[in-house]
């Protein structure tokens, strides 16, 4: 899986673009010229990553990052500067990387390679949701967790079945590998956890739902 980036950026005779040396890199990249292109292309590309070329636009890409953030929540955002941008427009940026110019393609692939979906042959996704079961971890966006292999099962079920209601005896029964279904509460305990790992908020929960009655439900497609 290539790891998808998109680059906001803009069009400078002056200004090298980072565009081909990351898709040397072997990153599939977008590139579009402004914030309205750039939240045009977040649904149908779903970038892991963005960048915003401030220095390229000659703004400080505060107002960018903003949108984006309130957007792509989970989304990391890279921000690159001028050097007489760099100061208080770096204290106050609220990207994950924010590097001032100038610097090299490798500096900037060092950097953003942390942020980027792990390239494990035993990785599974579903939207944002990143679970490696070998390594016993979950990412969200920048947000990396470990988990025990209990949560480890729940979580690689509900995304197995993504979209779909899971009822609290079945997923009890598979994570614990028993027919003994009388007694879920501990269900419900591990099922705070993993809410714990994933949400940006754990007391109002984007991702694992609970559907009442019934089970619960994983909807990260609809939360990417």
């Amino acid at each position: 899986m290539k790891a998808r980036i998109l680059v906001i950026e803009g069009k400078r005779a002056d200004r090298p673009s980072f565009v081909a040396g990351l898709m040397r890199k072997g990153y599939q990249v977008e590139s579009v010229p402004n914030g309205s292109a750039a939240f045009a292309r977040l649904e149908p590309f779903n970038p892991h990553l963005i960048i915003v070329d401030a220095a390229s636009m000659r703004t400080s890409g505060k107002r960018i990052c903003q949108s984006l953030r309130a957007h792509a929540h989970v989304t990391p955002l890279v921000l690159i500067l001028s050097a007489d941008q760099a100061g208080t427009a770096e204290k106050d940026s609220i990207a994950d990387v924010t590097l001032a110019l100038p610097f090299t393609l490798q500096k900037l692939v060092n950097r953003v390679r942390p942020l980027l979906p792990a390239e494990g042959k035993d990785l599974i996704q579903a939207g944002p949701i990143q679970l490696d079961p070998v390594q016993r971890w979950v990412r969200v966006g920048t947000r990396q967790t470990s988990l025990t292999p209990r949560l480890v099962t729940l979580l690689r079920i509900l995304m197995e079945h993504q979209g779909a209601v899971v009822e609290r005896e079945a997923l009890f029964r598979q994570a614990w590998d028993t027919a003994y279904t009388e007694d879920t509460r501990t269900l419900d305990v591990h099922i705070s956890w993993l809410r714990r790992a994933v949400e940006v908020d754990y007391r109002t929960p984007k991702f694992i739902k609970t559907i009442r009655g019934v089970g619960y439900r994983l909807d990260a497609e609809e939360n990417a």
